[in-house]
Order: C-alpha cells, then structure tokens, then sequence
C-alpha cells in the first residue's frame, strides 16, 4: 500500500467521522429546538389560561369584599400575586439550572474522537 493511498484511506475515515458527529449535531438541535417550541406553546397556553383565572379570582375576591374589607382584600390579592410571582421565578431558575448541556452527546462524542486519534484508552473501544 502506498502512503498516498494510506493518506487517502485517513482523509476519508476523519471526513465520515466529521460527517457523522455534524449529523448527531443536527439531529440534536433539531431535537433541541422542537422541546424548546413545544414548552412555549405551553407555557403560552399556561399563561393566557392563568392570567384569565386569576382576573376573575381577583374580581370575585374583590366584589365579595368590597363593602367591608375592601383595603383588606386588595392587599391579600397583592401579597398572594407576589408570592405566586416569587414560586415562578424560583421554579424557572430551577429548571434553567438544571437543564442539560446544548449539544451533549455531540460533544462527548467529539471527546472520544481526540482521545482515540491521541491513542489514549477509550471505554467502549
């Protein structure tokens, strides 16, 4: 076999191998971006279904005490607004926290990739 035809052989096996880890990319964003549309359409849904629920609650609260404790009642909605405000911000910064890495797989698959082409030992190899 000659170099050039060795060379060749190297040449085409690390263009699969950049082909493949660009499709598992690709195929991660898609992924990615499809969870993303579908948790706004949600959260979108949640939000006009909650916003009409709580305008209600808070006209039924406040008509029902509107002659005797009407500061009171106000101010108990107040309160109850900030502290379901409070939950919401803590639950996004939750799950932003949590959520795992953009393009993981892909990644740690690149990681392989150097770790084999360096002759170090693998898991799996």
């Amino acid at each position: 076999m000659s170099i050039s035809t060795a060379v060749g052989r190297i040449g085409s096996t690390v263009l699969a191998m950049a082909r493949t880890r660009l499709e598992l990319a690709t195929v991660e964003l898609q992924e990615e971006t499809q969870r993303l549309f579908g948790y706004l359409a949600w959260a979108l849904a949640a939000a006009v279904l909650a916003l009409g629920a709580l305008v209600l609650a808070v006209l039924f609260v406040l008509v029902l005490f509107w002659d005797t404790h009407r500061l009171l009642a106000v101010g108990g909605m107040t309160v109850l607004f900030a502290l379901g405000c409070g939950f919401a911000v803590m639950k996004l910064r939750t799950g932003l926290a949590s959520r795992p890495p953009l393009l993981g797989a892909t990644l740690a698959e690149l990681r392989k990739d150097v770790e084999f082409a360096k002759g170090e030992q693998v898991d799996g190899h």
